[in-house]
């Protein structure tokens, strides 16, 4: 049992890593919150199970977080997302589905900045 702990506890090392080289390389918040949402669900969760199988004492609470974790992590990177597209965030990527679509929020900050660009 601790190869099987040992070896979730590196996958999620490895998706952290990762997830951290993605959020200095990516170019945009969108493309940067994807890694960010990968690291904080796939990362985390995994290194919560391995350590729920390290430790059977404290399993419970382990697996409990993590169901908690994959809950809700998603959602916040989703919200942050449609945040910033809605608040007018520039895309790098070469398509936006939502073009259209959604009523955009002009706010001064935002505004000032693109008349000065």
């Amino acid at each position: 049992m601790e190869i099987v702990g040992l070896i979730f506890l590196w996958i999620g090392v490895g998706f952290s890593a990762i997830g951290i080289l993605g959020l200095m390389r990516l170019p945009d918040i969108y493309t940067r919150l994807h890694a960010s949402g990968k690291v904080s669900t796939v990362g985390l969760c995994s290194m919560l199970l391995g350590s729920a199988i390290l430790m059977p004492s404290t399993a419970l609470k382990l697996v409990a977080l993590a169901i908690f974790a994959l809950l809700t992590l998603p959602v916040s990177t989703h919200a942050i997302a449609a945040a910033a597209y809605r608040a007018g965030v520039p895309m790098r990527s070469t398509r936006d589905d939502l073009a259209g679509k959604l009523q955009l929020v002009e706010t001064p900050e935002l505004s000032s900045e693109a008349s000065a660009a």
